[in-house]
């Protein structure tokens, strides 16, 4: 079994136990430390101090799952380390399993099996006042004789025309783990949505220039010509479930989804 650790890329074999009342192996290997990249054939194996550690230097560092698992294979064998097993596929597909589990456990979800709903992963702005979450009310104060600027939110909307995103080349492996459950909105609703939004063409002006005109057309090698979301103007923070994908420039229909 090919044990992939902070200290580098071990084959060592590994014996489950066949005992009658024994769990199943990929359990077994759970219950001591380790996230197995398959669950049926048990050959490629993840101790959780790995996917830590991984997550963290992306996090922190910007460092790609190329980079860190060549690092590793260079601290398993410096002078020869196209000989140390690649599991470059397996340690993205790994850790994209890892931060949902961590993500649902993070959010309450890590011990019940309740269906998540849409933006159950994700929190709003906490300093925004929430009458009764993060605001009480005096016993003789209401919402209707209360000053309407003393629990007014404000949002702003804005996007990103530089994060872009290719077509996928074999979208039919394509596997959501979050759809609508953060950030995001939803795969399905978004594109109903667009679906029933009317386009309209402003007529091109004097003021119209041609750059702002391209912004509006579609690339055909992009998915997404850029993000955009909704944010809170106080403090910055995105609103849950209220950033979509832009397909052909910043429109009014897909910040009304």
């Amino acid at each position: 079994m090919v044990i992939v650790d902070k200290s580098g890329v071990h084959c060592l074999e590994v014996r489950c136990c066949d005992c009658p009342n024994a769990m199943s192996p990929d359990i077994q290997i759970f219950r001591h430390g380790f996230f197995p990249a398959s669950f049926n054939r048990l050959k490629t194996v993840f101790t959780f101090r790995v996917l830590d550690d991984f997550l963290l230097d992306n996090l922190e560092c910007g460092t790609s799952a190329m980079n860190y698992y060549s690092k590793l294979r260079r601290m398993t064998l410096s002078m020869f380390p196209h000989l140390v097993p690649d599991q470059y596929r397996e340690l993205m597909r790994v850790t994209r399993q890892w931060r949902q589990l961590k993500t649902m456990k993070w959010y309450g979800f890590g011990h019940c099996s309740d269906t998540l709903n849409a933006e159950d992963l994700a929190l709003f702005c906490p300093a925004c006042p929430q009458p009764g979450i993060n605001v009480s009310l005096s016993g003789d104060e209401s919402l209707d004789e209360t000053p309407s600027w003393k629990y007014t939110r404000s949002f702003v909307m804005d996007g990103n025309f530089k994060a872009e995103h290719l077509h996928p080349i074999k979208p039919f492996d394509e596997v959501w783990l979050s759809d609508g459950l953060g950030f995001m909105v939803g795969k399905e609703r978004y594109k109903n949505h667009l679906a029933e939004a009317a386009d309209t063409v402003e007529k091109s002006s004097c003021n119209n220039h041609w750059a702002v005109n391209q912004a509006n057309v579609a690339r055909h090698k992009l998915e997404s010509t850029g993000i955009g979301g909704v944010a809170c103007a106080r403090h910055g923070c995105f609103v849950p479930h209220a950033m979509v994908d832009f397909q052909k420039g910043e429109r009014q229909a897909e910040h009304e989804v």
